[in-house]
């Protein structure tokens, strides 16, 4: 008996599937793991084709103790453990790679779609369209397809040849791509509505967000986002660095700084453990290589005369406010305290650029992200929009089901023409 069909053999097969309820793409896991435990991987693979596109990337990268796993009933025995589903999710993908299997795709219909942006949700949207007999072109800002999966999750994560063969699989349905080409640079938005049936805005979110606290400025504040799509990093050889945030982008970046022999790496949170969006896994696993934690801590501001010197903290209580399902955090009057470093990394979430996206001339939602309703559908005709840049949950499942919906509505929007 494999390993594989070891852990499969964990499930429960529980009929109300609550692991399926707390995957974001819906995959049917009770499904696959049963033609797994039956050796049926391309059947397994097929089912499980239904609602993604990327399941060796899944597998391996989506928080899954908040999501499938976390809610798997094994994982609430006593004594037990919750069933490994994206191990065995990871395994279906790779056969499928290995073996070279692939969803046939309908005949072409005479109906061509721009996807502006080749990240997790651009992918997933072309993919269904083309597997549907819809003609499609991808358009890239970078020289290289994969948006964050690519530059945004490490290599000691995301092995960076397995995402080529992944991306190759889906560019073999027939999807063509043109790399280098940025909108509002290379080509506008009404560009594309003329020249396309439809058009798919998923482009990311990959500028980060600031505090808005005095020193932001200074030299060696940098945002964890841009690090990691540039890895341009400074020398962190011997030096502190704090990273502000206690996410995945957090987790990511300040891994990534340990890993280049910084000193010290102390990620401040201003909630506890519990609260911080980041897979408890990833906390674990950044204590084990040294970074530091200090939850229910927030920083007031950053110091220094050119460069960074020192930051201000201050502890924080958490507190139950009426209109706010999460506890909200509350700095505790005089327990203020300075903190030596070198570098500061913000790394508390991210938005797009807004030039770029006020310029598109969408309607946009208060907080400047694009205005879409429930399926995907801008305020221009044509236009739909989804992930990071229309305010899509940011976790690289929940920006490949945006993709895939707003293909569905695509087709429905194509078809009722």
């Amino acid at each position: 008996m494999t390993n594989i069909i070891r852990k499969a053999l964990e499930c429960l097969e529980c009929v109300r599937k609550p692991c399926q309820l707390g995957c974001p793409l819906n995959n049917d896991i009770r499904g696959f793991i049963k033609l797994v435990k039956e050796e049926k991987y391309r059947e397994a693979y097929q089912l499980l084709s239904e609602t993604t596109v990327i399941p060796s990337i899944c597998g391996r990268v989506c928080p899954k103790s908040k999501q499938c796993e976390g809610k798997c009933v094994k994982g609430r025995i006593k004594d037990s453990n919750a069933v490994e589903i994206g191990k065995i999710e990871a395994f279906v993908g790779d056969m499928a790679l290995k073996n070279k299997w692939n969803i046939s795709c309908l005949p072409l219909k005479n109906k061509r779609v721009a996807v502006v942006g080749g990240g997790p949700s651009g992918l997933t949207c072309a993919a269904f369209l083309r597997r549907n007999g819809y003609n499609v072109v991808i358009y890239e800002r970078h020289d290289y397809l994969g948006g964050l999966l690519y530059h945004g999750i490490p290599e000691f994560r995301l092995d960076k040849t397995l995402l080529e063969k992944v991306i190759d699989k889906i560019l073999e349905l027939g999807i063509n791509v043109k790399l280098n080409q940025s909108i509002g640079k290379d080509f506008s938005l009404e560009d594309l509505e003329n020249e396309y049936d439809a058009v798919f805005l998923g482009f990311g979110a990959n500028l980060s967000s600031k505090m808005n606290i005095p020193g932001e400025d200074l030299d060696g504040v940098y945002g964890g986002n841009e690090l990691l799509e540039s890895n341009n990093h400074p020398d962190y050889e011997g030096k502190v660095v704090v990273v502000s945030g206690c996410g995945n982008v957090a987790m990511d970046v300040a891994r990534t700084i340990k890993r280049k022999n910084a000193s010290k790496v102390y990620v401040i949170y201003r909630r506890s453990e519990v609260e911080a969006s980041a897979e408890e896994k990833e906390i674990k696993e950044a204590r084990n290589e040294g970074v530091e934690f200090l939850f229910q801590n927030n920083i007031l501001g950053i110091y220094g005369e050119k460069s960074v010197e020192k930051i201000e903290v201050i502890k924080t209580e958490l507190v139950k406010k009426d209109d706010d399902d999460r506890l909200s955090p509350v700095n505790i009057e005089g327990s203020n305290y300075y903190l030596s470093c070198d570098y500061v990394v913000m790394a508390i979430g991210s938005h797009s650029e807004s030039s770029v996206v006020n310029s598109l001339g969408l309607v946009l939602d208060k907080r400047g992200r694009i205005l879409i309703d429930k399926d995907g559908h801008t305020s221009k005709e044509k236009v739909f929009a989804g992930g990071d840049l229309a305010g899509t949950t940011s976790t690289v499942a929940f920006a490949s089901r945006a993709g895939r919906e707003a293909a569905y509505a695509i087709m429905k929007y194509l078809e009722n023409e």
